[in-house]
Formats: C-alpha cells, sequence, structure tokens
C-alpha cells in the first residue's frame, strides 16, 4: 500500500505598499476568488480525499487583512469606482491591466472580455494605451471592470453566489449595481476562505502547514555564503548574515498559523523548498517535527553520507535529517508526477491526466510494497488552475476519487504519516539547496540579484546601527520592512530567470521596504534606492531563421554549422510564476532550404514516445512522429482537420537528437509565408510537454537569396 501525501503550495508575497498601506496588485484577493475556495470544496466534495494545504503567513495576513478592510486593493478601488468618475490615469491602469488573465481559458469563452481585448489590442505599450483610451466609451470600461473580476471567480464561487453565473450568461451592457454584486462576492469570499480550512482541518479532512513568515530562502537569510556549497564557481554578493532574522520568520509562522488555524503547525514547506542543515534546529526549537524538499536534495543528500542511491525506492521513504544535535523528518517530492499536474495536466482530457497519475503511482506501490512506502507529490496550489478551462474541476474531481478507489493507494496527511511511521532511515549530511535544480541559482549569483543582496545588507547594517537608540515603535515599524525585503519573491524576479508584465512593481516595491528602513528610523533613504536594480530588456523568447539551411538528417550534430542561422528556442527560457524541473525538451532548432522544412528537437532521454508538430494558420497540419531510440524512417503521419491520417514522405532519424525533413509542399508553405508551429512531447496517449508553454514558434520560409542575408565578415 502507497501513502500519496499531496502539499498544495498557497503563496503570494507582500504586496502591500509599506508608505500607503495599499496593495500594489490584486493577486491575494483573485486567487481567493479562484484558487484557495475551489481548492477546498474540490477536496470536501469527494469523500475520503486528504490533502495538505501550506499556506504562507504572509498571504494568510493579507487575507485577513482585506477581509477587515485593514488594507486596500488598489485595483480593487479602480474596479468599485463607477466608470464615468474615473480619471484619465486610472482608466489607464484599467486597460493597461484589467486583461491579466489566461487569454484562451479566462477572456476568449466570453465574447464580450474578448471584443474589448481586440479593441485595446494584444501587445501594447502605456503610451499607445494613453492616445487610444478615448476609443473606449464609459460602458465599455465598466464592462471591463466586471468582466476582470467575473472572470477571476471560480466554479465554487459560482455555485455560491447565483449572479456570478448570471453575469456571465449576461455577458455584456453591465450596471454598477451588478459590478458591486462581483466586487462584494469576492469580498464575502476573502471573509471566509480561511474558515473553510479551519474547518475542514478539525473534522480531519485535511492538514495545514506553514512557510518561513515572508517566505524568505531561509538558508541564504542564515548565511548568504551558504550558496557556494551548491553554486561554488558562482559569483555572489558581499555576505549578508542574520541567522536571528531566519529564526523570527520561522517563530512568527508558527505564533500566526495557531492563531489563524487553531492549532501550531507540525510540518513546514520551507520557502522554494530551501534546505540547509543549519535550518534543522531552528524548525525543532519552533515545534516542526517535519519538513518538505525535493527529490533532487535527498539524492545528494545521500551521495553526501557516501552512499549513492541504487535504486529510486530510495525516494519513497520518510527520512530523518539531523544536524548540531537536533533532528527533523523530511519527506521529498515526487518531481515528475508533481511537475505534471502543475504544467501538463491541463494539456489533457482530465480523465487521461488523472489516469496518467493514478496509474503512476500504483506502479510505485507494485514496486515498493511496504505499508510504509510514501509519495509526495508538492507543488503550487493556486497558478496551475488558470491553464484549465473548467478551473480544474473536473481533474481534481477524478483525480481524488481515483487515490481513494485504488486499492493499492492511500491518501495520507503529512504528520499522521510521520506518526504512525517514524523514519527509520538517517541523512547526516543534508544537502544544502533549494527544489530547483537543488541550488539558490534562481535567487542569488546573478547581477541584478546579487546587487539587491548588497542593498539588502545596506539596509540590514543600518538597521543595526540605529535600533538600539531608536524608539521602540520605530524600531518595530523599521524590523518589519527588513523582514518583508527578506522575502524570496523580490530576487525571483531579478535576474534573466524569469518574467513577468509587473516586474517593475516587484521592482519597487522592494525598494520601497528597503527605503521603509531608512525612514522609520529618522534618516532619508539613500539615491540608489530610487533607481531601478532591474534592467530594462527585451523578452526574447526564441530566434528566427537568418539563413537557409541543409543539414545533414542523420540524428547527430557534427558541426555547429549544420544548424548555422536556423531558428532556435531553449526551452529553458520559458518563465513565469512556477517552474518546470526535469522538462525532456531541451531546445528546438529550425528552419528551410528552397524544398524541406527541417526541425531538429534535442531530448534528453530518448525512450518510447510521440511527437506532434502542430502548424497552425490557413491551412493547419499536424504532423505525428514517433520516437525510438535509433528510429530511421521515409515518411510520418500528416493530419488535417477535414481529412483521415495519411502518410506522407519525410525523413527522420533518431540518435542523439531527432532530426525531422519534410517537403515544404506536405506543409502548404512557401518562400515569404512563415510557419507558426508548436511541439507537444506524448507518451501513452498522454501530453507530457508543451513547447512553447503558450502561443506558438514563428519560422519565416526564407527565400534562395536568404542564404546571403545577414552575412558578415
Amino acid at each position: 500500500m502507497l501513502n500519496v501525501v499531496i502539499l498544495w503550495h498557497m503563496h503570494q508575497p507582500s504586496y502591500v505598499d509599506p508608505s500607503t498601506g495599499v496593495a500594489l496588485m490584486p493577486w491575494v484577493r483573485l486567487h481567493a476568488a479562484k484558487g484557495y475556495l475551489d481548492m477546498i470544496h474540490a477536496l470536501r466534495d469527494v469523500e475520503g480525499a486528504r490533502a495538505a494545504f501550506n499556506f504562507t503567513p504572509v498571504l494568510v495576513r493579507q487575507i485577513q487583512q482585506l477581509a477587515r478592510r485593514e488594507i486596500r486593493d488598489a485595483w480593487h478601488d479602480w474596479s468599485r469606482k463607477p466608470a464615468a468618475d474615473l480619471t484619465d490615469p486610472e482608466r489607464t491602469g484599467i486597460l493597461l491591466h484589467f486583461f491579466n488573465a489566461n487569454w484562451d481559458n479566462l477572456i476568449r469563452p466570453h465574447p464580450r472580455y474578448w471584443q474589448l481585448l481586440q479593441l485595446r489590442g494584444q501587445r501594447v505599450s502605456r503610451a499607445e494605451i494613453e492616445r487610444e483610451r478615448h476609443r473606449f466609451s464609459t460602458q465599455d470600461i465598466l464592462d471591463l471592470q466586471v468582466w476582470f473580476n467575473l472572470a477571476w471567480c471560480g466554479f465554487t464561487a459560482e455555485s455560491m453566489f447565483p449572479e456570478i453565473r448570471e453575469l456571465k450568461l449576461k455577458g455584456r451592457g453591465f450596471t454598477e449595481d451588478e459590478k458591486c454584486a462581483v466586487l462584494d462576492a469576492h469580498d464575502k469570499i476573502l471573509a471566509r476562505v480561511l474558515e473553510d480550512y479551519r474547518g475542514a482541518e478539525a473534522a480531519g479532512l485535511i492538514e495545514t502547514t506553514t512557510t518561513p513568515y515572508y517566505h524568505p530562502i531561509l538558508p541564504l537569510v542564515i548565511d548568504s555564503d551558504l550558496a557556494r556549497r551548491c553554486m561554488p564557481a558562482r559569483a555572489m554578493p558581499p555576505r549578508f548574515r542574520a541567522p536571528e532574522d531566519a529564526r523570527e520568520h520561522v517563530a512568527r509562522a508558527v505564533r500566526q498559523h495557531e492563531e489563524t488555524f487553531g492549532r501550531r503547525p507540525s510540518a513546514m514547506w520551507p520557502a522554494e523548498g530551501s534546505v540547509a542543515p543549519e535550518i534543522i534546529p531552528m524548525l525543532q526549537e519552533h515545534g516542526i517535527r517535519l519538513f518538505f524538499t525535493d527529490e533532487g536534495n535527498l539524492f545528494r543528500s545521500l551521495a553526501a553520507d557516501g552512499r549513492p542511491p541504487h535504486h529510486r525506492d530510495e525516494l519513497f521513504h520518510a527520512w530523518a535529517c539531523a544536524h548540531d544535535g537536533a533532528e527533523a523528518a523530511a519527506l521529498f517530492r515526487e518531481r515528475s508526477l508533481s511537475d505534471f499536474i502543475g504544467f501538463n495536466a491541463a494539456r489533457n482530457p482530465p480523465e487521461a491526466a488523472a489516469r496518467h497519475l493514478v496509474l503512476h503511482l500504483e506502479r510505485i506501490a507494485d514496486a515498493t510494497r511496504r505499508d510504509d512506502a510514501v509519495a509526495a507529490l508538492i507543488l503550487d496550489g493556486e497558478n496551475a488552475w488558470e491553464n484549465f478551462a473548467d478551473g480544474g474541476r473536473r481533474f481534481l474531481r477524478l483525480f481524488y476519487e481515483g487515490l481513494v478507489k485504488s486499492p493499492s493507494l492511500r491518501p495520507a496527511l503529512p504528520t499522521a504519516f510521520i506518526d504512525a511511521h517514524p523514519p527509520s532511515r538517517r541523512i547526516t549530511h543534508l544537502h544544502t539547496g533549494s527544489w530547483i535544480q537543488s541550488d539558490f541559482d534562481i535567487w542569488i549569483g546573478d547581477e541584478e540579484e546579487n546587487r539587491a543582496w548588497e542593498l539588502l545588507g545596506n539596509a540590514r547594517a543600518f538597521f543595526e546601527s540605529r535600533a538600539t537608540n531608536a524608539p521602540e515603535g520605530a524600531v518595530a515599524r523599521a524590523r518589519e520592512s527588513l523582514l518583508a525585503a527578506e522575502g524570496s519573491d523580490w530576487f525571483w524576479w531579478f535576474g534573466p530567470d524569469f518574467h513577468t508584465e509587473l516586474d517593475f512593481l516587484f521592482d519597487e516595491l522592494f525598494r520601497k521596504h528597503l527605503a521603509a528602513i531608512y525612514g522609520a528610523l529618522g534618516a532619508d533613504a539613500p539615491p540608489e534606492l530610487a533607481q531601478p536594480i532591474r534592467k530594462g530588456r527585451e523578452r526574447l523568447v526564441f530566434t528566427r531563421p537568418s539563413a537557409l539551411i541543409t543539414p545533414n538528417v542523420n540524428g547527430r550534430v557534427l558541426s555547429f554549422f549544420e544548424y548555422f542561422g536556423a531558428g532556435h528556442y531553449d526551452t529553458a527560457l520559458q518563465s513565469g510564476a512556477m517552474y518546470q524541473a526535469n522538462r525532456l525538451t531541451q531546445g528546438i532548432w529550425f528552419g528551410n532550404d528552397a524544398a524541406q522544412f527541417y526541425l531538429r528537437i534535442d531530448i534528453s532521454e530518448i525512450t518510447e514516445a510521440a511527437l506532434d508538430i502542430e502548424f497552425v494558420g490557413a491551412t493547419p497540419v499536424t504532423i505525428r512522429i514517433p520516437i525510438a531510440p535509433g528510429l530511421v524512417a521515409d515518411s510520418v503521419i500528416r493530419v488535417t482537420p477535414d481529412g483521415a491520417p495519411e502518410p506522407i514522405p519525410a525523413r527522420i532519424v533518431v540518435a542523439d537528437v531527432l532530426e525531422l525533413a519534410i517537403p515544404l509542399t506536405s506543409l502548404a508553405l512557401r518562400p515569404g509565408d512563415t510557419a507558426h508551429f508548436s511541439a507537444k512531447l506524448i507518451r501513452s496517449d498522454v501530453v507530457l510537454e508543451r513547447h512553447p508553454a503558450e502561443g506558438n514558434l514563428a519560422c519565416p520560409i526564407l527565400p534562395e537569396e536568404a542564404v546571403w542575408q545577414d552575412w558578415f565578415v
């Protein structure tokens, strides 16, 4: 019997401007209306389902403050204000930000909302909006105010508030009263959602767990030089060392959790699964008996103990981790299935996605055959659901039902599992690293990240120099801003790894927290805090072809010049609020010569699978390609929307890489056209990956004279 522990991580950073008390972004409120409410009720709807929910304390605090109206939400204020009374800057803000939702699932299905997006344009700047906002009538703006907030109401909100469903059906021509009804529903959800979780925990259906208060990377706050253990070659910022701050993040998290949920937490997801031996005494000191992190940290820990794992079976145990006389249990995240839920379940029919997960868990159960075997599925519990057409409702139901009905699986709560099955295996050298690549590369080691750490260190040194002689209230305010600035989220958006349209706000909030430290202690903030840390950059997703290519299609890349001038897409450049590890597809290269379209896909592990290359446009075509080690074939399957699958001539070879050559005529392409396409990796009828994650790659079909294009010496 395999125990299945699911941990859904609920996390939003502090969006509150410390100088005004206004939240500059709305994601706490909007995720409450969609993700947090949906998740607890989806579980309660399936008898026997069990899961753990990890709430970051800074998220809990903002839910409570918004519900009690102790803070304001700027986007809520824009929404509440009568459309006829909005100022020009407010109208600009609404037109700029109120399409910030998954276009395919939250905007396109609603004709009026989609129409407003087309009227504004899909890619526009603030300057363009300021020039063109006169084209939007007062009713247009009112409908947009309603639709943005309406679209973020999840399936549970529709059931609880009949007016939500009625307004979605009405679609347009909304009144101010109807707009207020939507916002009132949001307010009611904020007031009840934490109590729904508290009630479910009291009933034994869930376990709530916590994270250090402001979601800091705990090892880096203890000592930023701990990053040298897992990143020895990287340039590091001036050393930041504040173990007492790290301890306070843990202590405050435990206190707040008990006040909110009525019990002290026994388990913790350290922010981003970031661990080091030094955190274990802190956890034990504050009653945390169990922590979670990623499988990569387990395997590196075993290697450090001189026990390289001989079998993946090592993952499906609880482990005891010891350091400096302290001990805590650990569960390690099964990466591939966790990532499947977060990134690829939505690309499949709900039945297939749920079946894929249950089947793989049953195979693990069959391989382990122990009563204390455990698989930990740990992932973001809020961002994934935008990608499901129904908000994940059917997938979650089928997945929970599959776990409950399976004779070889047992849904389990983490602390109860540890109590029933105390760890019998021990780690004496816990690896220092996060759940992402088992290092801290996302948060430290790049120019922008290191600059942020330097500014944080300067502010903390100033705090230490002034705190002794400052009034108690001023010290408390400064310390709050210091702890907030230690949160990991600011560093997530610095550096080259991730991008959002709201980067500038994260940068600004980080610097505002630092400035507030100086202000609270009676000093002017250094001028450098008025300068953005994040440098402006173009978001480069892929490079387009610059010359004709005619590679030798043999499954091997024997020369760089075979693909010189080809278009290239690096899958690591997919960026956003979530991170996907263990991508099988490493890169895609594409281009053409006078007669053929060429595609090369670098795959980290070539096993039995399939690849669908989907071309969109006037003549949609799907090319279905088998993948198997050593495959050589002279045809592939072409599928058009109105035709049966048919084999067509092509050259495909799978060896070190997958290479494909297919006649341009088979794709209805000619020079001057642009091929828009995506690639799906499929196994057992389940989509494992899609590249790019959203949208399509664009390959201009170059004419013969392009061989000289962009040539230089």
